[in-house]
């Protein structure tokens, strides 16, 4: 199934100690892969892990992927004492004391309100539990960032198909309408040549000389086998499973230069509508191809 570039995937994981990590993940048009990583500065470390675990979601494409995350442990910071600061500012105190001769009864609650006597310290974070968190969440967002690409991808797909079959009929309208086209010519020609010499007799030679030079003029045979085997192989290509928006791209502009050609060389009203009809859904085969992967 084709993909679309176009995509959205969101998952939230917890885990029993209150601990939650967030996935976001959207996607638009690109020639290549680019991933941009929103990343809280306290999973750094995780950065080339997430990136080597999202190849497997994307091959093509501007995307985007943050990563949130709350923590609601009980064990996320504790209250540190300093001892030693603490005899440092008694010792302060004392010195004081003596030196002014004041006396300080420096209580204990006083003293913790002394600069750095009582700090709050994060806990060391379990590297192996918040990966597991951040593994499971990326997966489950990629997943869902895949599936709506497929969704996306189908949609376009029915979409190339159905404007292939109206190149397909009007292709079909060109081949047929060509070789009427020269025996009208030869039949103008012949008249013309009548009217002019009414009595002398009609040069077949030379007539069929002009009709050839016309025809090998206005053939476009080359180019309706081309475009037709170019036809062919897009609805194959939309049959498969890989990557396939570079090839696509490939034969959109293979079937653009033989619809100009086609374009180019028609000189008959109807065939010439059918040529701008042909041209017409190749440009707009060409635009769609652009969304795909």
């Amino acid at each position: 199934m084709i993909r679309s570039m176009t995509g959205f995937g969101r998952s939230e994981v917890s885990n029993e100690l209150n601990q939650t990590i967030v996935v976001e993940v959207k996607s638009v048009n690109h020639r290549y892969c680019d991933v941009t990583l929103k990343n809280p500065r306290k999973f750094t470390m995780f950065e080339p892990k997430i990136r080597n675990l999202f190849k497997e979601y994307a091959n093509r494409g501007k995307v985007d992927l943050a990563i949130s995350y709350e923590d609601m442990s009980e064990n996320t910071v504790k209250l540190h004492y300093n001892r030693e600061m603490a005899k440092e500012y008694m010792n302060a105190f004392k010195a004081m004391e003596e030196d002014f001769g004041i006396s300080s009864r420096v209580t204990a609650r006083e003293l913790s309100q002394c600069s750095e006597v009582l700090t709050l310290q994060e806990q060391s974070m379990d590297e192996d539990r918040w990966w597991g968190l951040i593994e499971q969440a990326v997966k489950e967002a990629g997943k869902q960032f895949v599936s709506s690409r497929e969704v996306e991808g189908e949609r376009l797909r029915e979409d190339l198909i159905q404007k292939l079959h109206q190149m397909k009929a009007d292709v079909a309208f060109v081949e047929s309408r060509s070789p009427q086209i020269v025996e009208e010519y030869r039949l103008k020609l012949e008249e013309k040549v009548k009217d002019l010499l009414e009595t002398a007799g009609i040069d077949e030679n030379r007539i069929a000389a002009e009709v050839t030079l016309y025809a090998d003029k206005i053939s476009v045979d080359e180019e309706i086998v081309r475009l037709q085997s170019h036809i062919a192989e897009m609805e194959n290509i939309l049959n498969q499973d890989d990557s396939v928006g570079r090839k696509l791209d490939f034969m959109a502009q293979e079937m653009n230069r033989e619809a100009n050609t086609i374009l180019s060389k028609s000189n008959d009203v109807e065939l010439s509508n059918h040529a701008i009809e042909l041209k017409t859904n190749v440009e707009k085969i060409r635009e769609q191809v652009q969304n795909i992967e």
